[in-house]
């Protein structure tokens, strides 16, 4: 089918904004629409990407619009915060312009992956009327408990990077081939700028601004169907499990063994054929065919081998399978005690931070960037950790679910917070991190309020685990791995802290079989290259330097690339510096650097965008410094600096 692809499209706003759109029209209609709308530039931030979605939907017959979210790319007007009301009703007004459009059939399909799995979601609570089904991969339904900026109410380090990396994409002009006034946009667009880090630390409990947007407050108001889809090694794996479980609309759920990507292109490999199994759905929901969705089992994952532990894989051993209902199978109880884990009995350990704990864990959100995003050797933090070690399994344990770990504990401090990892002890003496979890102690009774700890009071608590499906082979044994602190994963608290731990059990959940699924179609070919790589990217580099504190070292030059079609140039590279003291762990500290430039023929813009987060016993201190160019011109610089209560 013959495709017609249009760039600048404005869509009109009520109040006047107009929002540019790519779109890709095929040639018959009216058909069905699918949209996905993103602040990360249509123009250049994921044109690759979507060559292989968009212009895939539109050759089956379907326009496909690509929108760049307000104040992003080449659409008017400026950005606020994430998932703000104005974004969600931007996106509910354009899905009503797209069904009142003569090449729309008056139904709409919505789709994205994380910032878009997330919008799309919640905008699937407003209930468009022209909604019929969404497609939403690795994103989450309770922003306070699962997303990038906390997680069991601990401050996850990637808040403050993901801050950094925020502004660097929203401070970028648009590209003055569409938007002839591009400087006074720029301008206007760098003024507005917001640096997020600040109102999201001081955010710290799940408050009106985290339930906003957190379609977990009522599942009910989703009425459109969803695919939910994600990965074990991204950092939203949980969400495919809620939704399968919650929702009253039609749903489904596919887990692969996948990073924060598509799943055609994401690794590890198996990859699957994304566009045929999203042409299921928008067949189904949009153009009213039986495409035997109603049939799939409602959620399919991949039950991950054993394998020893790396820090990157190109392809992870295991099998898909399938269950028809969530929650599954049962709960394998096993107590701690004195020889470790499987029999109770009376004990008292105790374990103390050690700003070292950490260094195995790999990135919260591994892209595919290079090497060290995974969870390496975790013997290299269960030295530094309290760890209950089960007996070797006599039968394979089948996992799939969230495990979760009771305890009962004190701290020494008023403040304290506990950091839980289950892993594998294999035959050949690595140990591969399984799943984890954490817990902020302060708030024990609800995320929704801090209450200090009584030293020396022993609270019980539960720590639950994140989603997995495990394969632990006969002859191994398990591990839970306890530690107050685990930089830079988390940030740590003021002081350091001992907890003494005097009982515990790990709820497993397991299933007595592997419920077998045929699996997924293998990815179709990629279409042509849409950019031509001009600079090589250099891998990311990570460096641990321990002398009295710890440093680690991120430097990742993700090069230079022209878009064959408009000529555009863009570049980036990033750097971070994450440094803690053993004795001062209240002034640890992160330094971020984001450089972005874009330039064609003799015109050039640039933007560097400097943070830095550190502390001390009562607050944290958070600054930052963003600085344009307009060729060898400093155009603008601004100062940022807050400091913020713990």
């Amino acid at each position: 089918m013959q495709v017609s692809v249009e760039d600048g499209l404005r869509v009109p706003m009520p109040d006047g904004v107009t929002l540019s759109a790519r779109v890709w029209r095929p040639d018959c209609g009216p058909v069905p629409a699918i949209l996905e709308m993103l602040p990360y530039r249509k123009r250049d931030g994921t044109v690759a990407r979507d060559a292989t979605t968009h212009a895939e939907f539109a050759r089956h017959g379907y326009v496909c619009l690509r929108v760049d979210l307000r104040g992003c790319g080449e659409s008017d007007g400026l950005f606020e915060d994430e998932y703000s009301a104005r974004e969600l009703q931007d996106i509910h007004d354009t899905i009503a312009w797209i069904a009142a459009q003569p090449w729309c059939d008056g139904s709409v399909g919505i789709m994205g992956i994380s910032w878009g799995g997330f919008n799309g979601l919640q905008v699937a609570a407003l209930q468009p009327p022209a909604l019929k089904a969404v497609i939403s991969i690795c994103s989450s339904v309770d922003r306070f408990a699962d997303d990038i900026h906390y997680k069991g109410g601990c401050l996850l380090g990637e808040n403050i990077g993901w801050a950094a990396c925020a502004m660097s994409w929203f401070a970028s002009p648009p590209d003055p081939d569409l938007v002839p006034d591009w400087r006074q946009v720029w301008q206007e667009r760098l003024a507005a700028t917001p640096f997020l880090a600040a109102d999201w630390t001081r955010h710290n409990t799940r408050d009106a601004y985290w339930r906003h947007g957190s379609v977990c407050e009522d599942y009910g108001a989703i009425k459109a169907a969803v695919l939910s889809i994600g990965g074990w090694h991204d950092g939203y794996r949980n969400t495919i499990a809620h939704l399968v479980e919650n929702l009253e609309a039609p749903v489904k759920g596919i887990v692969g063994p996948w990073n924060h990507k598509y799943p055609h292109l994401a690794a590890p490999a198996p990859q699957m054929d994304f566009v045929g199994e999203a042409l299921r759905w928008w067949d189904h929901w949009l153009n009213g065919m039986d495409t035997g969705v109603d049939d799939d089992l409602a959620y399919r994952a991949y039950l991950m081998d054993s394998v020893a532990p790396q820090v990157s894989f190109d392809t992870r051993p295991g099998q898909w399978v399938a269950l028809d209902s969530w929650p599954a199978g049962r709960a394998l109880d096993l107590p701690f005690g004195t020889d470790g884990m499987g029999v109770a009995c009376a004990f008292q350990r105790r374990i103390a931070t050690n700003t070292f704990c950490g260094r195995a864990a790999g990135e919260y959100f591994p892209f595919g960037f290079g090497p060290g995003e995974l969870p390496d050797d975790q013997q290299i933090d269960d030295d530094l950790s309290l760890c209950f070690d089960s007996a070797a399994f006599e039968t394979e344990q089948i996992i799939i679910g969230a495990a979760s770990v009771d305890l009962t504990l004190a701290a020494d401090q008023p403040a304290a917070q506990v950091m839980v990892r289950l892993s594998d002890i294999r035959l050949d003496g690595s140990v591969g991190l399984i799943a984890h979890g954490m817990l902020n102690l302060r708030q024990r009774e609800g995320h929704d309020r801090m209450v200090d700890l009584e030293p020396g009071i022993a609270y019980d608590v539960t720590v639950p685990l994140d989603q997995i499906a495990y394969r632990l082979p006969v002859g191994h044994r398990l591990r839970v791995a306890i530690s107050p602190s685990y930089w830079p994963f988390i940030w740590p608290e003021a002081a350091p802290v001992e907890l003494t731990v005097t009982a515990g059990r790990l709820q497993l959940p397991v299933q007595d079989v592997a419920p077998p699924y045929h699996g997924f179609v293998p990815p179709r070919p990629a279409p042509a290259p849409v950019l031509n790589t001009v600079l090589p990217p250099r891998e990311r580099k990570l460096t641990w330097d321990e002398d009295g504190s710890l440093h680690l070292i991120i430097h990742g030059d993700h090069g230079e690339t022209e878009d064959f079609d408009h000529g555009l140039i863009t570049g980036s590279r990033l750097t971070e510096h994450w440094q803690i003291a053993r004795d001062a762990i209240a002034t640890a500290r992160v330094d971020i650097s984001w450089e972005r430039w874009m330039r064609r023929g003799d015109w050039e813009v640039r933007t560097l965008c400097e943070t830095r987060m550190t502390g001390d016993a009562d607050a944290f201190e958070i600054s930052a410094r963003l600085e344009a160019l307009d060729g060898q011109t400093k155009v603008f610089a601004r100062d940022f600096h807050e400091r913020v209560s713990r």
